[in-house]
């Protein structure tokens, strides 16, 4: 089986954890503290997914 699937996990990882920073910084700069706590929930989602692929990537080998 190839290790795509774990890959998938890591870039979607990635992507969450851009989409989070983006938002906590513009929620930082707009004094919004709800836009800042979504962008930390995407940064904590974005991090489990990266781990996610790392393990699956671990069981692949």
């Amino acid at each position: 089986m190839s290790n795509n699937k774990g890959l998938s996990d890591k870039v979607k990882g990635a992507v969450s954890k851009a989409k989070g920073e983006v938002k906590d910084q513009v929620g930082n700069a707009k004094d919004d503290a709800q836009l800042q706590e979504e962008g930390k929930r995407d940064k904590s989602k974005g991090e489990y997914q990266e781990r996610t692929g790392e393990v699956k990537d671990r069981n692949n080998k």
